[in-house]
């Protein structure tokens, strides 16, 4: 019975020293950790929060670009901001182009993306001709829109005129110099939604169509509405967050083209921005139309986030 015990306790003795001996190691791992991440922390302390946090400040000053002194004005540049009615007509421009760009480039990018593949040939040379205009230098693109746009030889009022129809001045226009720009804006993110959609699309299991076929779904559309739109629900929401943060972006083909006119029609937020900052230096009033900006961004990252914890995850 000694021996017994004995035993025991020679087995339980170690036990025990290796659990006092276990906090130490996971204190070390855990400092371990802290040094691994400490660089990436302070990089984005010094790169995104500090700068963010310098804009907020500057928001509520005086501040002009060059000079020497400014002063603390509290919300005195958020009051005259939302008394502006430029601002106003910027923000509804920039919603007005969110509104038509973000549904006709993902809808585009879906059928684009379903058409390739249900396709057995040249899908690569597909992938790249629809991908080419998100490689492409946006303002060099935009020099080639403006002559295709051109009221007098432009490619498109060529092809009106020869079809019969009546030619536009579409970029000197009020009523379509916006959308011509959302026409541009489509264009441009096609591409990347298509790549977005045919990677969740790759990534449906054969399986579930040929359940669904089982099951009685045999035409396409009923494969489609059963199998392929609900698998494609994080692609999806993640394909629309990021199309409205790059169209509440839009700054390139606005700077280019239009300058914001005829009349302030085409003027938005970024551009907005760009010339209280630069062209008339204003730097504190700019600053609080970027704090506004960041406030739009933050909200449509938030609705991504909780969309995604209750969507369809891939099993």
């Amino acid at each position: 019975m000694s021996d017994g015990s004995m035993t025991i306790d020679a087995a339980v003795v170690p036990a025990r020293a290796a659990r006092r001996s276990l906090p130490a190691h996971g204190s070390r791992r855990t400092y371990a950790a802290y040094a691994l991440v400490a660089p990436a922390a302070a990089l984005m302390l010094v790169m995104l929060l500090g700068p963010l946090a310098g804009v907020i400040a500057l928001s509520f000053t005086d501040y002009q670009l060059g000079a020497p002194h400014f002063s603390w004005i509290g919300l005195a540049n958020y009051q005259d901001l939302f008394a502006d009615k430029v601002f106003w007509t910027a923000l509804r421009n920039t919603l007005t182009y969110v509104v038509i760009v973000v549904p006709g480039a993902v809808i585009a990018g879906l059928a684009i993306a379903l058409l390739i593949q249900s396709g057995t040939s040249l899908r690569s040379l597909y992938r790249t001709i629809y991908f080419l205009p998100v490689m492409a230098t946006l303002i060099a693109m935009a020099v080639v829109w403006e002559f295709m746009l051109h009221p007098q030889f432009g490619l498109v009022n060529g092809l009106l005129r020869n079809a019969g129809l009546p030619a536009f001045a579409w970029l000197q226009d009020r009523s379509t110099a916006l959308y011509a720009l959302c026409t541009i804006g489509i264009w441009q993110a096609v591409g990347f939604n298509m790549v977005l959609f045919l990677a969740g699309l790759v990534s449906i299991p054969k399986q579930l169509y040929e359940a669904a076929e089982i099951d009685g779904a045999s035409s396409g559309w009923a494969r489609f509405r059963l199998v392929t739109w609900p698998m494609l629900g994080p692609v999806t929401t993640f394909v629309v967050v990021i199309s409205g943060i790059r169209s509440f972006q839009v700054f390139d083909t606005v700077h280019v083209l239009t300058k914001g006119g005829p009349s302030k029609s085409t003027e938005v937020l970024i551009h907005t921005m760009y010339t209280e900052g630069f062209e008339f230096f204003r730097s504190g009033y700019a600053a609080a139309i970027t704090v506004v900006f960041l406030v739009f961004v933050l909200a449509l990252t938030l609705i991504k986030s909780r969309l995604a914890d209750r969507g369809v995850h891939y099993t």
